[in-house]
């Protein structure tokens, strides 16, 4: 059984129904995806441009060398591992920080909800 299983039509007028395919887009979501959003309360936020996108995969890199330089100077001895651990696990909750910042919607302020 499928999950919606709840068909609902709406008119717009020429002018709404561009807003919201211009906003779907912006937000690379269907426009029911984004209509499901807004009355659950969230405000999608538009996707970053792609040097967004590089700087993530940059620290994903980055935040892997630290994690296998922690690795090897555990394995001999040459560094504080548990120190290079920690600032691997930062870096990690850094970039999930970002990720959450730019990526995920917002709970909206509206009153009616």
């Amino acid at each position: 059984m499928r999950k919606r299983n709840v068909d609902k039509h709406i008119w717009f007028d020429r002018q709404e129904a561009q807003d919201l395919q211009k906003k779907a887009k912006k937000a690379c979501l269907t426009e029911a995806a984004l209509i499901r959003l807004l009355l659950r309360g969230y405000e999608p936020r538009e996707k970053p441009d792609e040097r967004f996108y590089d700087a993530m995969r940059e620290l994903s890199a980055i935040g892997n060398n630290i994690n296998q330089l922690a690795i090897k100077a555990n394995a001999l001895g040459f560094v504080d591992s548990q120190m290079l651990k920690n600032e691997a696990l930062r870096w990690h909750k850094f970039q999930a920080a970002i990720e959450r910042e730019f990526l995920r919607p917002e709970k909206s302020g509206l009153k009616w909800q």
